[in-house]
């Protein structure tokens, strides 16, 4: 087991390794060469210029002030002054929010640490039951609830401990909840003026064999939205398309770097081998062959262009359909259209760059497969993870490396490699395994169909939560114990295997303490030093930069990565929450944790990430129901824990925790979660009602006329659209209906050819 020293060993290796990581940061980004790297954000919003253009030679790439070097820690106290109203005009709500988690964690975890070091440690520690156990132990572990004798009086101590640290979780949750839905509120009311607020998006739209979809389209709305239906968009299939333009673009980049290599040595044409990877195959003339290759593909994506605007097949049964005003698009995109529940499906659309337009060309009926499929799949993904964790909780024991490799046994008798082992490799062992998870989460969600960015993140996110609750938390715990304790398994009776269980769980808060060392200390550390992006950055601004633009593209910023940041503090939360009361030893290194994640991750936010949507915080809910999992969590392993510590009395009251929490999840649920799902209608009208006073001359059809139109159809500009689209015009565009009966348009509009009304018509108007 794991010594105080060997902990000891593993803080020091994180805490260098971490400043090692700070050191190498405070000295790459003040040098003029890497400016774009460590803040691309001001560049992209044009409020930075390039140190590079100005100053000697040498100064253009090495910062020759050496005072500088001096405040290499100014970074963190710079990160911090930037109040929170600006930094949501800056970076958004979604990135200010998402700091919020950082900050809701520290909320939480500092008082609940103050009182269990106070109350419960010493209580704990003043027991020497583990002694006389025959257990393996460490000194850790006489702090943890482990140490005190089965039957106990103290274990009150911990029952009183965990109703207060109930009461104040919860308190501090709704706190949150109630702030962040204010925000919400009030930044979706003071938002300027976007065009997924006037859209609406139309799935699972009917066929019919009269009309085409965009005829269909038009004919539903204005007849059941006649007063507020603006224009519609149907949804193209140019996956094809889009894969040709990708294509092009990688061409296009291997071009200008043949280009610029011949440029810069015009005596030697550049070569290439056409066989595999460029290892064998004839050889040819490297610019000569990426032309005709780009020549090749232009062709090719004309025709595709042609061959989508003029076959009907290419026209998904979906629609993005505007309105006249906000509270119009509201009205339409939370009711039911139509008596059948399963067409005419009507949601609010993305806004245009959150929009992932691979998943709109599916099918709506395939959706269902889709997603049974992807439960399957995570299923046995999930649970065959566990023989790595096994594997990796095998090396936190030295006894099980020493029966397995006899040999390394005098290597690993070294203090400090003894200590390297158990007190840091388990824990990079296990980042190492997980990394790939993320990428494979993120190709399910996306084979799901779900059609936006954010959805897909916060799906992604919930999977990669469930997976770490099972295979990291859970995993760990029952394979530890079981490696762990072997021996008393197999020489103690199967009555007494249970309280050996029970007073195992606490002993894996070694393990924990060291990965929240690794990934949590040394790896928040890593992400600020952005060493993946700093050297394709200037990989590619030898290779391929050509002119200013050309080195924009270059940058990286990158974005929060909700999918797969989010989970992991929540993790954080799931240690915190259940170890408060087993072992509050743990505690301080979440606290760093969650600190050190906020001071750097607002620098992040401030200099370098740009996000690729907004959803105003959208993903809140998630975050909450995710704590009151791992609240309700700490509950049922606590209950389970004293029932092993014959604590019988105590027990008992422990039921009414997760009911008590149960119930205030669902307070907050109907309290404030509809803020995060529906807009209200006043809010709506309210908004309208201002942009009618201010502008009454407001082009609306012209504001919206390419915002949701695939970026495929679009020019390099962005502004020419290549693609025939139906023309925008002040008032709907009339179509003479094409159908021989008229049961799905039964009620004549004003916009109707005919303004005339037969009975037989009239008689129609009730069926759908």
């Amino acid at each position: 087991m794991a010594t105080l020293s060997d902990i000891g060993v593993a803080a020091a290796i994180n805490i260098l390794s971490a400043f090692a990581f700070f050191l190498a940061f405070a000295i790459l980004r003040i040098q003029p060469v890497n400016d774009r790297v460590y803040f691309p954000k001001w560049y992209l919003k044009g409020l930075r210029c390039s140190p590079l253009a100005n100053g000697a030679f040498v100064s253009k790439f090495v910062n020759l002030d050496f005072r500088s070097y001096a405040r290499f820690l100014n970074w963190m106290p710079a990160a911090l002054q930037m109040p929170e109203p600006e930094l949501i005009d800056h970076a958004g709500l979604d990135s200010a929010v998402y700091l919020r988690i950082y900050l809701l964690g520290l909320k939480i975890f500092v008082p609940i640490a103050f009182l269990a070091f106070t109350i419960m440690v010493p209580v704990n520690w003043t027991n020497n039951t583990l002694e006389h156990s025959g257990l393996t132990f460490s000194d850790i572990d006489k702090l943890s609830i482990s140490n005190i004798p089965n039957g106990s009086l103290r274990f009150w101590t911990h029952l009183v401990m965990a109703y207060a640290f109930t009461f104040w979780t919860c308190y501090v949750l709704k706190r949150e909840y109630e702030i962040v839905a204010s925000m919400r509120l009030h930044f979706l009311a003071s938002e300027q003026r976007h065009p997924d607020q006037f859209t609406v998006l139309v799935k699972n739209v009917p066929p019919d064999p009269d009309e085409s979809v965009s005829e269909l389209v038009e004919h539903f709305f204005l007849v059941n939205h006649p007063e507020h239906y603006l224009s519609h968009q149907v949804v193209y299939n140019a996956n094809k398309l889009s894969e040709l333009v990708n294509e092009k673009k990688k061409i296009q980049n291997w071009l200008d770097y043949y280009q610029n290599k011949y440029e810069r040595n015009p005596s030697k044409r550049p070569l290439l081998k056409t066989g595999f990877l460029g290892l064998w195959g004839e050889s040819v003339d490297a610019v000569d062959f990426y032309t005709a290759k780009n020549e090749r593909l232009s062709r090719d994506i004309s025709l595709e262009r042609e061959k989508i605007t003029s076959n009907p097949k290419s026209i998904m049964a979906a629609a993005f359909v505007s309105f006249k005003t906000r509270w119009g698009a509201a009205v339409c995109a939370q009711t039911q259209q139509c008596r059948n529940p399963t067409i005419w499906l009507t949601e609010w659309a993305p806004e245009p760059r959150d929009v992932y337009w691979e998943n709109l060309s599916i099918p709506f009926v395939f959706l269902t497969i889709r997603r049974l499929i992807v439960a399957v799949a995570f299923f046995f993904l999930t649970f065959f993870f566990v023989i790595p964790i096994a594997i990796v909780q095998s090396l936190a024991n030295i006894e099980s490396i020493e029966k397995a490799l006899p040999f390394l046994k005098p290597i690993i008798e070294v203090k400090v490699i003894k200590s390297f082992i158990q007190g840091f490799l388990p824990g990079i062992a296990l980042k190492i395994f997980l990394l790939f998870l993320p990428t494979i989460l993120m190709i399910m969600s996306k084979f799901e169909g779900f059609i936006s960015l954010s959805a897909l993140e916060r799906r992604s996110a919930s999977r990669y939560y469930f997976f770490q609750f099972i295979n990291v938390f859970l995993g760990s715990i029952i394979t530890g114990t079981a490696f762990q304790q072997l021996n008393s398994f197999i020489h103690q009776s199967t009555n007494e295997i249970p309280k050996t269980i029970g007073a195992s769980i606490p002993m894996k808060a070694t393990f924990f303490i060291t990965y929240i060392m690794v990934d949590g200390w040394a790896g928040v550390a890593a992400e600020i030093l952005r060493l993946k992006p700093l050297i394709i950055y200037h990989l590619k601004n030898f290779f391929l930069v050509k002119t200013e633009k050309d080195r924009e593209e270059a940058m990286d910023p990158g974005t929060i990565g909700f999918n797969t940041g989010e989970p992991q503090i929540q993790l954080y939360f799931l240690l915190g929450l259940v170890y408060a009361i087993v072992t509050p030893i743990l505690l301080p290194f979440v606290i760093v944790f969650f600190a050190l994640a906020y001071v750097v991750f607002r620098h992040q936010i401030i200099n370098v990430y740009n996000q690729e949507y907004e959803s105003a915080a959208a993903y809140w809910p998630d975050v909450h129901l995710r704590i009151i999992v791992a609240l309700i969590v700490s509950q049922l392993l606590l209950m389970g824990l004293l029932s092993t510590k014959e604590a019988a009395s105590s027990t008992p009251l422990l039921i009414t925790l997760p009911i008590l929490t149960i119930w205030f999840h669902r307070f907050c649920k109907g309290r404030y979660e509809p803020a995060f799902v529906r807009n209200p209608l006043q809010e709506a009208m309210m908004k309208d009602t201002l942009e009618r006073a201010r502008e009454p001359n407001l082009n609306l059809k012209g504001f919206l006329q390419n915002a949701y139109i695939h970026p495929v159809f679009k020019s390099a500009d962005g502004d020419k659209i290549d693609v025939a689209m139906e023309e925008w015009e002040v008032e709907p565009s009339l179509i003479a209906t094409k159908r021989t009966s008229k049961r799905s348009t039964p009620l004549s509009s004003k916009h109707s050819v005919s303004s005339f009304s037969s009975p037989e018509d009239n008689k129609e108007r009730s069926k759908p």
